[in-house]
């Protein structure tokens, strides 16, 4: 086990990290809550509602990647403090977008601003963090996830009631995130390796991009990745509708009901699953991936039995997909300290960013789309299984729910890629060790 400290700042940027984290995700969660006064305003199909997802992610993928590489070689805390003015600065224009292409395009530069957040602050951990302790500050950091989910569900139902409009949410937003970025400024960037055992090199790497991909686990947690993002995306951007259309609930219940789904488990899932993922790969070195495997096969099978349930029974599905999705939150535990274990430190942030282009790409940027469209197709299909000429909101609501059983399919296909990457992970982990003495 290591014997390098935590850095003496390390707590406190954590908590800055964390923050910025928690307004990242609240941001971006506001027009899974809002889309159904969005889609009855504008008149859109669900495939227009999971285009807006897939729009944001997308351009979230592709420019994350340059500023990735810029986080590798310039200053983190700038790149993160302007990058946090940007999204929350636009997520205020968002509530004046006058029609959906307004709001598509306003939302896609939210994405670029987003972009530049993940890859710095992952790096960021690294270097002030040791191994040893990654997946509990990991932990703590990704708590910005559940509760940005949970302060977005509790709160943004309440907000368009009492201001009688879905765009006051987008320009309360704003304000924190605007506030948190002047001290972003302030971060006092380490050295980059400064948490290893062993003395990074300060030289550049030669063909960076090259170097990363080169790694095999890396490939199979991109897969891993990828699926997860499709399900989590996908569970985001339809669940409160989905319980609007399918459970006829109202849409600051419903929006209650999904933040203790994807929000009160993950304040549980991440709190113990750091600590838990840390004791396992103390145990073994591949702990941390069997055990976010074991724990993705839970979370598939609780979530698929879930969305078997009958209509009347919304109170149980709640309970049981939400055992699921708790789950689940050991994903972000295990991955991304893994990925840390096998990609040396001056190309973590370059790796982390080629890591979101797969996920949001191929994963988040899909799963909404997907589901959108399916869901399209299934209420069509149960129109004309009804005999009826005109597609109801019925008909809408169990196109919906069938299309969302994608989800655990996704849940399934991550546990199998978590085991592929278990696998070839020690090999990996072990030339990383290597290559850094060989260049110290």
């Amino acid at each position: 086990m290591s014997n390098t400290p935590v850095a003496p700042n390390a707590w406190r940027v954590l908590f800055l990290l964390f923050l910025a984290n928690l307004f990242n995700f609240f941001d971006r969660t506001i027009p899974a809550i809002i889309i159904e006064p969005i889609r009855l305003e504008w008149h859109l199909s669900d495939l227009q509602i999971g285009l807006v997802g897939t729009a944001f992610t997308v351009i979230y993928a592709i420019a994350g990647i340059p500023l990735g590489r810029m986080a590798d070689t310039g200053r983190r805390s700038r790149i993160m403090g302007w990058g946090l003015a940007v999204w929350s600065g636009l997520t205020a224009v968002n509530g004046l977008a006058w029609n959906f292409w307004s709001f598509l395009l306003v939302r896609m530069g939210v994405g670029i601003g987003e972009a530049s957040y993940a890859p710095a602050a992952n790096s960021l951990i690294g270097d002030l963090f040791p191994a040893h302790k990654r997946a509990r500050a990991m932990g703590i950091f990704m708590l910005g996830l559940p509760l940005g989910l949970l302060l977005a569900y509790f709160t943004i139902g309440a907000m368009v009631e009492a201001f009688g409009s879905w765009r006051a949410p987008f320009f309360i937003a704003a304000v924190p995130g605007l506030i948190l970025a002047l001290f972003m400024f302030f971060i006092r960037d380490p050295q980059r390796g400064a948490a290893e055992t062993v003395q990074v090199s300060a030289v550049a790497v030669d063909k960076p991009l090259r170097k990363v991909l080169a790694v095999r686990t890396f490939w199979w947690l991109v897969v891993a990745g990828l699926c997860f993002n499709f399900a989590t995306y996908a569970c985001n951007s339809f669940m409160v509708p989905m319980l609007q259309r399918y459970y006829l609930m109202p849409l600051d219940q419903a929006a209650v009901a999904t933040g203790l789904i994807v929000g009160v488990t993950g304040l549980i899932g991440l709190t113990l699953g750091g600590w838990v993922a840390d004791k396992a790969h103390q145990r073994s070195e591949r702990g941390r991936l069997l055990l976010g495997a074991g724990s993705m096969l839970i979370a598939a099978l609780a979530t698929g039995i879930a969305l078997t349930l009958d209509k009347g029974d919304v109170a149980v599905f709640v309970a049981i997909f939400s055992f699921g999705w708790l789950f689940s939150y050991n994903f972000y535990t295990c991955v991304y300290t893994a990925i840390q274990d096998v990609i040396e430190p001056r190309l973590r942030a370059t790796a982390m960013a080629l890591f979101f282009a797969g996920l949001y790409l191929l994963g988040g940027g899909m799963g909404p789309l997907v589901v959108g469209f399916l869901s399209d197709q299934s209420a069509h299909a149960a129109m004309l299984a009804e005999g009826a000429s005109t597609l109801t909101e019925a008909h809408k609501a169990v196109g919906l729910h069938g299309a969302m059983f994608l989800i655990p399919v996704a849940m399934f296909l991550t546990m199998l890629a978590l085991l592929q990457a278990s696998r070839s992970f020690g090999r990996d982990a072990t030339s990383m060790r290597v290559g850094m003495a060989a260049t110290a």
